[in-house]
């Protein structure tokens, strides 16, 4: 890669994540504005990213043993089966959404850390495609592929590698029903995740409902996590 090439991808990164990194901007904001190209682009890289990472649960429990997922349809890369319309409804009219969880019945794991790696195998199938669609973007970058042409893809592979770094990141927060709860409860020491178990029952999806409806209003909850993603997409390109 050339060194002007980082610098760049810079540039191009900070020039659009401020669509990504306010919890109060709603896609539907972007079609008053106009903005009609970035809201498909958002829209697509969402779509795109909710279904690999709910594709990775499935075939990882499938590989464990449990073919629920598989039988009810599942195991699949179609997004038609993976959305939740209710939540891509969200998605447009607050920025914030969610797909079908995959269903999944522990009774049928081979092994007592499958909880654990299915968990973990959705969020770990963000931190690929956002490693995948960095480096294709700092590869074209430093070999002269983007014109004023092509910026189209340049801009989509960019909102690929950031949302999915931000998708990865959120769901391993060990709150609610997030992926990180699941992981949390294997890695704590048998006395401490029962009383986490307990407490994230009890409370844990109230606690991140607030956080949700305070991002929505504008506070900026979570924008550790966008300063995060920014600074870790440098260190995930290769090339």
């Amino acid at each position: 890669m050339s060194t002007s090439t980082p610098l760049r991808l810079c540039r191009h990164v900070s020039r659009l994540g401020h669509y990504l990194s306010r919890g109060r901007t709603k896609m539907l904001e972007l079609l008053f504005q106009g903005h009609i190209t970035l809201f498909i682009m958002i829209l697509f890289a969402l779509l795109f990213s909710l279904t690999f990472h709910e594709f990775g649960h499935a075939i990882t429990a499938y590989g464990f043993g449990d073919d629920t997922a598989a039988r009810m349809g599942r195991l699949s890369l179609n997004p038609l089966v993976h959305i939740d319309w209710f939540g891509l409804l969200l998605v447009v009219l607050i920025g914030f959404g969610f797909a079908k969880p995959v269903p999944v019945d522990s009774r049928r794991f081979r092994h007592r850390s499958a909880s654990f790696w299915v968990a973990l195998a959705g969020p770990m199938m963000n931190f690929l495609l956002a490693i995948i669609s960095a480096n294709l973007l700092a590869y074209g970058v430093a070999h002269g592929w983007y014109g004023f042409e092509t910026q189209g893809v340049q801009t989509f592979l960019t909102f690929i590698a950031l949302i999915n770094l931000l998708l990865g990141l959120f769901n391993l927060l060990p709150i609610g029903a997030l992926d990180g709860h699941y992981i949390a409860e294997y890695l704590l020491p048998p006395p401490l995740n029962r009383h986490y178990s307990r407490l994230n029952h009890q409370y844990g999806n109230l606690f991140f409902m607030v956080l949700i409806m305070l991002s929505i209003l504008g506070v900026p909850i979570f924008s550790f996590l966008w300063q995060f993603a920014r600074h870790l997409l440098g260190y995930l390109i290769w090339v």
